[in-house]
């Protein structure tokens, strides 16, 4: 059994527990939640940097991060499943970095709103990060992803596009309407998508 620390809310676990799902090796990892502000949470020693998500293998060995992990999950079943081995090997995980780009901008807007006070957030840093957002939206939107096509493009896209719902409300929605078509498809094809829709307690 494979262990996956990770939170709901984090929207790189959740490109993990959809992948195993979609790889259909979801029965063979437990989820155990981590506390990356806990020094004494394990999650430190599993992963010098503190981060999740990481996957802890039967062996004790750890993985991360999540491009890494959901490369692994791939091998584990069979290959090319969801990373394709041929010429688009490459195109595909660039659309999952550009997706996972805009994950990164958006989480550092959330940082900076909860670990600043006030008087120390910095405007021009946030607009720096919303650029980044916007305009990697607009390429992905102008990649036009197809919605019966699912690999790590389009579960990172996915993730990235959920995560924008949960923190800042879906705001993207209106100007990228194609985007917002893309995943309502998505959701339908992958329940796994609204399983790991992070719900507060």
């Amino acid at each position: 059994m494979m262990i996956l620390r990770s939170s709901s809310a984090s929207p790189f676990a959740r490109k993990v527990r959809i992948a195993a799902a979609v790889l259909d090796l979801g029965k063979r990892i437990e989820i155990v939640p981590a506390d990356t502000s806990d020094p004494t949470d394990a999650l430190r020693v599993q992963n010098p940097l503190g981060k999740i998500p990481t996957l802890v293998l039967a062996d004790g060995r750890a993985i991360y991060d999540s491009a890494v992990i959901l490369e692994y999950l791939d091998h584990l079943a069979g290959g090319g499943r969801i990373i394709p081995t041929g010429p688009e090997r490459f195109d595909v995980l660039t659309r999952a970095a550009l997706a996972d780009g805009v994950i990164d901008a958006a989480i550092l807007k959330v940082y900076e709103t909860r670990w600043r006070e006030d008087g120390a957030r910095s405007a021009r840093w946030l607009d720096h990060q919303t650029g980044k957002i916007g305009r990697g939206l607009a390429a992905l939107d102008a990649l036009q992803p197809d919605p019966d096509r699912i690999d790590v493009a389009a579960i990172a896209l996915a993730c990235a596009l959920g995560y924008l719902d949960l923190r800042f409300a879906g705001a993207w929605r209106t100007e990228r309407p194609k985007l917002a078509a893309w995943l309502t498809a998505f959701s339908a094809k992958i329940p796994a998508f609204e399983a790991t829709r992070h719900r507060d307690a």
